[in-house]
């Protein structure tokens, strides 16, 4: 195997572990819609959401929230079609036996489509739906099976966008040095990889790799080689990038910190200073605008009074996906999982809102790495944290594409 093919093995079979650095975890039941019986007189729109909670790992109670909220919100807006919005959910507790339960039960209660979920457990889900001809869509690109099955619609590029664009940002932001600080993974060499391909494209160097135990619960000595040398450094530690963060406050460090979203958070510059923090001006690379764009009006108007965070990147997805579910089902005469698949397939430049880009899941438009052809939208957004809150990096910035950086590591 040359060194080029290897390395597009390796990106697609790697995702499902550092797809959960960038989200920021069953009874194998489905529970009822949440909603309050509608006044819609057209016919119901059902669909599956499943999510981890109630357990030791990724959490994310969210995912159900924010379905559950737009169930509402679009049901208070005339639904889909005149008719309401029913959303089934499912808790698969970090379980793959759970979330094969979750994609059966999906099955039996003859879903339309999984909408805006979160799993790593793809490789058992995925071939359940694609049997039944049921579409996933969203989902939060921390399963290799929602980049590769051609039932899967994922509304974002994964890691391979965000990180290509990360590395791409830091340069830009004028980083000469720098070192990206990563769990001491075997999968998680992916990180390392599009980070490198993102700088250099650039014109940059190659980021110095450094790998954290994981167990490790001090890391001054990271923090130490992180620095030594370089401008910047990308903490790419997930719901920990806090260890990270407390050892480099302690070190007296001034080195600039970076990270893609769902790693140094609004919250963890709260903790740190605010507006003083370390965080502040951090480089910070996303799949969507930040909240404070006028486009998450809605996300963020039906999440009032919630336990929604807004800046989750997991929640952020699945509000987008059950957006490309109401476009994409409002231009079907009949609604079905076959004709919705059919309508996904086909049609060119489906309207979020500003969320995205238009989406396209057309043949043409197909990332062209074996294993990663289902990403259709190679997107990222850049950022930063300016006054303890995510924001544009710059005024009127808006996507950068990374497509052809890809692209080319394909062809190399």
């Amino acid at each position: 195997m040359n060194d080029s093919r290897r390395r597009r093995t390796t990106a697609a079979s790697c995702l499902a572990v550092t797809g959960a650095l960038l989200a920021a975890g069953c009874g194998g039941e489905a529970s009822g819609s949440s909603a309050e019986t509608s006044s819609l007189k057209g016919t119901p729109v059902k669909v599956m959401v499943w999510n981890p909670e109630d357990t030791q790992g990724s959490a994310q109670p969210g995912v159900r929230l924010t379905a559950q909220a737009y169930e509402k919100w679009i049901n208070a807006n005339g639904g889909i079609k005149g008719g309401p919005l029913k959303v089934l959910t499912c808790n698969e507790k970090n379980d793959p036996d759970e979330a094969e339960k979750c994609a059966q039960q999906a099955v039996a209660e003859k879903v339309v489509a999984v909408v805006g979920s979160y799993s790593l457990a793809g490789d058992r889900y995925m071939p359940i739906l694609q049997k039944a001809g049921i579409p996933y869509i969203g989902g939060t690109g921390v399963s290799a099976a929602e980049f590769s099955n051609p039932l899967s619609f994922p509304v974002n590029g994964g890691t391979p966008a965000v990180f290509a664009a990360h590395g791409r940002q830091l340069v830009e932001d004028g980083c000469k040095k720098i070192s990206g600080v990563r769990y001491d993974l075997a999968a998680a060499a992916i990180v390392s990889q599009f980070l490198t391909l993102g700088a250099t494209s650039a014109g940059g160097t190659a980021p110095k790799d450094l790998k954290v135990p994981v167990t490790a619960t001090d890391l001054a000595p990271q923090v130490a080689a992180a620095t030594k040398g370089s401008d910047c450094v990308s903490v790419i530690l997930g719901t920990h990038s806090d260890l990270f963060v407390k050892a480099y406050i302690q070190s007296g460090a001034k080195t600039r910190l970076g990270s893609v979203v769902g790693n140094l958070t609004p919250a963890l510059a709260e903790t740190t200073g605010g507006s003083g923090s370390p965080l502040e001006g951090a480089a910070i690379t996303g799949y969507y605008p930040p909240t404070s764009d006028a486009v998450w009006k809605d996300f963020v108007a039906a999440a009032k009074g919630t336990d929604i965070d807004t800046s989750n990147g997991a929640n952020e997805t699945t509000w987008v996906a059950f957006k490309v579910l109401t476009e994409a089902a409002g231009k079907l005469t009949a609604i079905s999982s076959t004709a919705l698949v059919q309508e996904l397939n086909t049609t060119s430049g489906i309207d979020t809102g500003g969320l995205t880009p238009p989406l396209t899941w057309n043949a043409s438009t197909a990332l062209p790495i074996k294993g990663l052809d289902r990403i259709h939208n190679t997107t990222a957004t850049e950022l930063t944290i300016r006054d303890g809150k995510i924001e544009w990096a710059k005024e009127g910035s808006t996507f950068v594409d990374v497509r052809k950086v890809l692209t080319a590591m394909s062809a190399g």
